[in-house]
């Protein structure tokens, strides 16, 4: 296919929500090149965390997830191709070449690529029928392959696993979650939010294998631990964690650390006219003074903006404290934090005592906070986090 050739196009590589919010803000900034959207992705941009939660459950529809409708890009001159990857990445000539065979020019060029779900290199977790949740698709399978079984056994206890697992008990299954931790989320979170969340799946009727680490699994359906040497289930979803898609870049001579994409606090790589943002981005963050790698859904959004902004013209910094919140059933939890470690972990339980903060400090200074049910606290721990207050 001939090249598509223009001075001044802005591409964007992907569709999730780094690249719609991406395209949205290069036109609120006044950026009147064209847009154009390749993604691999099948549908046009919608949203991701209802999969894991009330689309999973089936109390969401199809017609729910979209970010906005077709005639959103009509209006905004985004012109988006659907199911047709960029393969490969000429920076010096600033051109993308697709999978179809197009190769489109560009003036400016945001990488926004995500990351896909991360199968353990263990025997057995390649088989077509032990599942992971990351688009649209899948959980449309997850939540059939979910109908009529008995049992499913989620491998692993992070945000997107907690989630899943409550939600496919309430679809009828005996759920059982494998966590290699002591209690869920104890590496990110600390103990004590670690047992609360604990505690909240097994009210859901979720069982919890504590301090497990798979080991392998047989025939799609079996799988053996460390701690049960053989556990059957009729439905498997490994829920252990995500890698970033930085192939393309790595290839393109982009610079790569820690398997992302390196930028600075505008989100510019070291290629003249390339921006990275979201999960593909290892982003340098203005107030932290460090890069941060962040997986979360409104971060990519918060760094999409800043980038397409950027493109446009304006001069904007990637400086808030990344947050996120998380449903586990009915509960909410909301996180804000660099989210690269800390030394100590205070909660202090409210009134009611079923609501909580957890502050995060280290060497003294304010690192993160957790809440469920204070968002007065939630909303002032990121503005502590941001200007490095002294851990309450």
């Amino acid at each position: 296919m001939a090249a598509t050739s223009t001075d001044t196009r802005f591409v964007v590589i992907g569709s999730g929500p780094a690249a719609l919010s991406a395209a949205r803000a290069y036109r609120e900034a006044g950026g009147e090149d064209e847009v154009r959207m390749l993604t691999a992705d099948g549908e046009l941009p919608y949203a991701r965390p209802p999969l894991s939660k009330e689309f999973l459950r089936g109390e969401a529809d199809d017609g729910e997830l979209p970010l906005e409708d077709r005639s959103f890009y009509r209006r905004q001159r985004i012109d988006v191709t659907l199911d047709d990857p960029v393969t490969a990445w000429d920076t010096g000539a600033r051109t993308v070449t697709t999978a179809s065979g197009e190769t489109v020019s560009y003036s400016r060029c945001l990488l926004a690529t995500g990351a896909e779900p991360k199968r353990p290199p263990l025997p057995g977790a390649e088989h077509a029928d032990v599942r992971t949740l990351r688009s649209a698709g899948s959980a449309r399978e997850l939540r059939a392959a979910a109908r009529g079984r008995r049992s499913a056994l989620v491998v692993g206890a992070g945000f997107i696993g907690c989630e899943a697992a409550v939600s496919l008990s309430r679809l009828g299954p005996q759920v059982t979650v494998v966590c290699p931790e002591p209690v869920p989320q104890h590496d990110r979170l600390g103990a004590a939010a670690g047992a609360e969340i604990l505690r909240w799946l097994k009210s859901e009727g979720v069982s919890v294998l504590t301090g497990t680490k798979l080991l392998g699994i047989e025939a799609g359906h079996r799988v053996r631990t460390d701690l049960v040497p053989v556990l059957d289930a009729d439905l498997i979803l490994l829920a252990t964690g995500i890698s970033p898609r930085a192939a393309l870049a790595e290839k393109a001579g982009l610079a790569v650390e820690q398997g992302r994409v390196v930028t600075d606090e505008r989100l510019r790589t070291g290629v003249d006219g390339v921006y990275a943002a979201g999960d593909v981005a290892l982003a340098r963050n203005a107030a932290a003074r460090r890069r941060l790698p962040v997986e979360h859904w409104g971060e990519a959004e918060t760094m999409g903006e800043i980038a397409g902004a950027n493109a446009a013209g304006e001069d904007r910094t990637w400086r808030n404290a990344p947050g996120f919140w998380s449903v586990i059933g009915d509960r909410v939890l909301k996180y804000a934090a660099w989210g690269d470690g800390f030394d100590e972990a205070r909660m202090t339980r409210h009134d009611d005592d079923s609501s909580f903060t957890v502050w995060y400090g280290q060497n003294g200074v304010t690192v993160g906070v957790l809440t469920h049910e204070a968002d007065e606290d939630y909303e002032k721990g990121a503005g502590m986090v941001e200007t490095g207050a002294p851990v309450p």
